[in-house]
């Protein structure tokens, strides 16, 4: 019986082979419905959630929709503009993301070769590290579900938490038995390019965010937000409180090697990078062109006096949710229009900044 690796390779394969012929250099306005013509992308946005895509669709002015066959139910259109910027929806969590960019890649509607994929996405904040709408460029996104777990009620004495790598005995032991998935690490010239095109961006606040980011004691998490540099923890549970956020830090350093340090709590990073991996092995896509953005919605762990539950449940009304979305599209769009105007220099990988 055939596994899925195999199938996914052999789809990839499939579909390199049906690209256009254009190079790395060529702009392409081809539309998808051109017989053989497959289109050449210069910037994919990849969201998760139905409501993170309007804002990029109407600012970047995303209105051709190409429907896609196996795409998410959500929204199974891909949206492009004739500057050959693209936005599509995976759907949430890992079964979703993989399958629908395993389905994107496979598509022979677009050539995807020489496309710098942005993903972007809303998470949880770590309070020391941002507040309600940071947007984070991350260097590492880190897997905290691959994991063995004890009930916390039963965990032996002197345990943080009930989560332990697979194969170890203690939380502070490395795994013994990896997946291979549990840590990437993004290209670092196009991290550097993002946070420096995006530094400066305006960012979205609202009163709601204001006076819940107020029961934050200390900086940053009661500042305004900003365009940061910190990295991502996935896992489809969502987490709140303040022995899983620091665990979260700790599999983060652990995983990581002390270099990565945690910020954003969210869910599909792990399984679209991995799908996106196995398709620059198949030559579909490069890796060197792929960055991943999140903006913070709610807080991981509660404000002094809140408890943890009180944290996650009231997460939809913290005023979060709204700027975080807006502020994904502030942060790229910087990135985007300059991949966009300065072809020539992108074209061929990332320029010097």
């Amino acid at each position: 019986m055939r596994t899925c690796a195999f199938v996914l390779a052999s789809a990839l394969s499939l579909a390199v082979a049906g690209c256009g012929s254009s190079s790395g250099g060529a702009s392409s306005s081809a539309q998808s419905g051109d017989a053989g013509v497959a289109r050449a992308v210069k910037v994919m946005i990849v969201n998760m959630s139905t409501f993170e895509g309007p804002p990029f669709r109407s600012a970047l002015g995303l209105d051709e929709s190409v429907p896609v066959t196996g795409l998410t139910r959500g929204d199974p259109n891909v949206h492009c503009n004739a500057d050959d910027v693209c936005e599509v929806t995976t759907g949430m969590g890992y079964a979703n993301a993989a399958t629908s960019m395993t389905v994107l890649l496979s598509s022979p509607a677009f050539d995807l070769r020489h496309t710098y994929f942005i993903i972007a996405g809303i998470a949880g904040i770590d309070a020391a590290q941002g507040t309600l709408g940071t947007a984070a460029w991350a260097r590492y996104a880190v897997d905290i579900g691959i994991a063995s777990e004890i009930d916390a009620r039963e965990m032996p004495a002197g345990w943080p938490y009930g989560y332990f790598g697979t194969g170890a005995t203690a939380p502070q032991q490395a795994p013994t038995t990896t997946y291979g998935t549990e840590v990437f690490q993004l290209d670092e010239s196009f991290l550097q390019a993002a946070l420096a095109l995006s530094k400066n961006a305006k960012l979205d606040d609202s009163s709601q965010a204001v006076a819940t980011r107020a029961h934050y004691t200390s900086a940053p998490a009661n500042q305004p937000p900003q365009v940061t540099q910190c990295d991502v923890a996935s896992a489809d549970t969502w987490i709140a409180g303040t022995a899983l956020e620091q665990r979260a830090r700790d599999w983060t350093k652990l995983m990581t090697k002390g270099a990565g340090t945690f910020c954003m709590s969210a869910q599909e990073d792990n399984a679209t990078l991995e799908v996106l991996t196995r398709g620059a092995a198949a030559g579909a896509v490069d890796m060197h062109r792929v960055a991943l953005l999140r903006s913070a919605s709610d807080f991981a762990a509660p404000y002094p006096g809140q408890s943890d539950s009180a944290c996650l449940l009231g997460s939809l009304n913290s005023g979060g949710l709204g700027i975080s979305t807006s502020n994904l599209a502030h942060a790229a769009q910087p990135v985007i229009q300059v991949i966009v105007s300065r072809w020539s220099q992108w074209a061929s990988g990332v320029p010097k900044m």
